[in-house]
């Protein structure tokens, strides 16, 4: 039974000091939800054969695609925890699969690229996360795929603005606890 078609029953129970978040029904859980199931559907791929985490192969997936990143950006580029992705560096730079060197005149900051066995395993991998997606998406027309990406490239933009905004309403809210705080 997915999300979306749960039945009533399931509804929380409602009680008059308590919020009702309905899940089923709330972005943010159903995309996390989805992309869960993605992801550890798409591991299977990688994980048996290749040894790999998930955080590992999004890093060589970034750095695929764009070579040259630091660990920082690789973790901005895919909003993971940056803790997490310098460990996965750390482990793939000592499996042989990234190097890293210092970038420039900049000592202080270093830049990863896939090594040879890197890109063997992006050149094994890649192909099959494609047709992953194709079986994923074979029941949307060309209308609704450009459709699903516009309103991704959408959703993104907006949460960006909506993430800033919550900061600013936390910071306003800082203020006011410590405002209250003064006056006591």
């Amino acid at each position: 039974m997915t999300a979306s078609n749960a039945p009533a029953s399931d509804s929380p129970p409602r009680g008059p000091d308590h919020a009702v978040l309905a899940l089923e029904r709330f972005l943010p859980y159903r995309l996390s939800v989805l992309s869960n199931r993605i992801s550890h559907a798409i591991s299977g791929i990688y994980g048996d054969r290749f040894g790999l985490s998930i955080t590992e192969w999004r890093v060589i997936a970034v750095l695929g695609r764009f070579p040259g990143l630091s660990a920082n950006e690789v973790a901005d580029r895919t909003a993971m925890d940056k803790v997490a992705v310098s460990r996965a560096v750390a482990r793939l730079i000592a499996a042989g699969r990234l190097d890293r060197e210092t970038h420039g005149d900049d000592r202080r900051r270093s830049v990863l690229t896939l090594s040879e066995g890197g890109y063997r395993i992006y050149d094994a991998v890649a192909p099959t996360a494609l047709a992953f997606e194709a079986r994923l998406l074979e029941g949307f027309d060309e209308a609704d795929r450009a459709l699903l990406y516009r309103l991704l490239d959408r959703l993104d933009a907006d949460e960006i603005r909506a993430e800033a905004g919550l900061a600013a309403m936390a910071m306003a809210d800082a203020r006011l606890s410590a405002t209250k705080g003064d006056a006591a």
